[in-house]
């Protein structure tokens, strides 16, 4: 009788493992952190998670600076309210507000939006992540020019915004 569960979880294992394989099989599952090849998973345009990817990792690391510098001059965010980012110091503040760092884990395209999700980190420099620590979270970049020229905060389709969800 254990002989027959083992075979049978095996046998349920192997499908499972099988069916992972199939690398066009892009339905809706959840996101993994990164791909075995080192790639973001997703749909998206390289060039374009290059730049989100290197602004979050920015952010993370507590580089306000440089995060502003993935930003083009002028350029929107929404964060709640629309911003117009006109200098440098515009987009210094806008990422500062940030109160989360984020790892990106998967980017999909439609149109000129690429939406990422991230996974929210704590990060050195103002605020605090707290309970949104290790949360899912997504935002919908238009980048122009290897630049991000719109910031938008979108919800997760079916899932309530957690505490401190905004990166």
């Amino acid at each position: 009788m254990a002989l027959r569960r083992s075979l049978a979880a095996l046998a349920a294992f192997s499908l499972l493992a099988l069916s992972a394989c199939d690398e066009g099989d892009d339905s809706g599952s959840e996101p993994s952190e990164e791909s075995p090849q080192g790639e973001i998973a997703g749909n998206a345009d390289p060039g374009d998670v290059r730049v989100i990817d290197a602004w979050s990792d920015a952010l993370r690391a507590g580089d306000v600076a440089a995060a502003a510098g993935y930003f083009a001059l002028p350029s929107t965010a929404e964060n709640g309210p629309l911003l117009r980012i006109r200098d440098r110091g515009d987009a210094r503040l806008f990422n500062s507000s940030l109160p989360c760092g984020a790892v990106l884990v998967r980017a999909e395209s439609q149109g000129e939006f690429t939406t990422a999700t991230f996974r929210l980190t704590e990060r050195p420099g103002p605020g605090a992540c707290g309970p949104g620590t290790g949360q899912d979270a997504q935002t919908a970049f238009v980048i122009e020019d290897g630049r991000i020229a719109e910031w938008r905060r979108v919800a997760i389709a079916g899932a309530p915004p957690a505490p401190g969800e905004a990166i």
